[in-house]
């Protein structure tokens, strides 16, 4: 029979055990064309623009007014 623990395993333990693996928030930085918030060293995404030029195309919303009759 394999040896149990003596005693229980008390919450501060448990949780001290626990404390690195906790979320941690993003480091988020203001893009300089559009002024959104974005993730550093990434394009924007909401403008498409990186280190002060446009890497991505963004796609423009068409509006359906001349299938609709």
């Amino acid at each position: 029979m394999p040896p149990l623990p003596k005693r229980r395993r008390t919450n501060t333990r448990n949780a001290k055990r626990l404390s690195h693996t906790a979320m941690k928030l993003k480091n988020l930085s203001r893009c300089p064309a559009c002024d959104n918030a974005k993730l550093p060293h990434q394009a924007c995404p909401s403008c498409g623009t990186y280190n002060g030029r446009q890497v991505i195309q963004q796609k423009t919303r068409s509006t359906n007014q001349d299938t609709e009759e």
